[in-house]
């Protein structure tokens, strides 16, 4: 039965951080529509609209509830908790946190309330990488990993993960220009 439920939750996850990674650009895309002129806003923003609805009552909230069902039948079903698995809970409940930023985006954005730019929202989206890589790195390494050097890792990728977001916004403006 913990196989069977294991697989559920992973299953849940990887559509849950699908769909919380498709929403940022549909968020970046509609902000984006914003400042063209009409009637070449509307349409965009009309279909970008239906597009974040379905996907984030369609997917990516399911999803988010789903994991929060199997995980811990899963954890009962284990047995026990360790300090790898409490660490993992305390990024698990700031991922949920993040979600829930998510969903005030969503509502500001369906009222035609712009209140980031996209490039706050392309920074804003690779929060979710940060969580994910934090979390895989605890679940799948558990006890082999030091809290210092796990930590430092985490540190660096955000470092490099920023730096690439910086080289990426300089080229595409570079590109913009000429």
């Amino acid at each position: 039965m913990y196989q069977y439920v294991k697989a559920l939750h992973i299953i849940f996850i990887v559509t849950w951080f699908s769909g919380m990674f498709y929403i940022v650009r549909l968020y970046i895309y509609n902000t984006e529509a914003n400042e063209k002129p009409e009637p070449e806003r509307g349409i965009l923003q009309q279909q970008f609209n239906i597009m974040t609805r379905r996907l984030w009552f369609g997917i990516t909230w399911p999803s988010a509830v789903l994991t929060l069902i199997f995980g811990p039948w899963m954890w009962y079903l284990w047995g026990q908790l360790d300090n790898w698995l409490a660490i993992k809970l305390c990024f698990v409940v700031g991922l949920y946190a993040y979600h829930f930023t998510l969903h005030m985006i969503y509502l500001q954005q369906s009222k035609g309330i712009f209140k980031y730019s996209s490039g706050q929202l392309r920074i804003w989206n690779e929060v979710a990488t940060i969580f994910l890589v934090a979390i895989i790195m605890l679940a799948v390494v558990k006890q082999g990993m030091s809290f210092v050097w796990g930590l430092s890792g985490l540190i660096l990728f955000v470092i490099l993960l920023m730096s690439a977001i910086k080289i990426y916004k300089l080229i595409r403006g570079k590109y913009a220009k000429g």
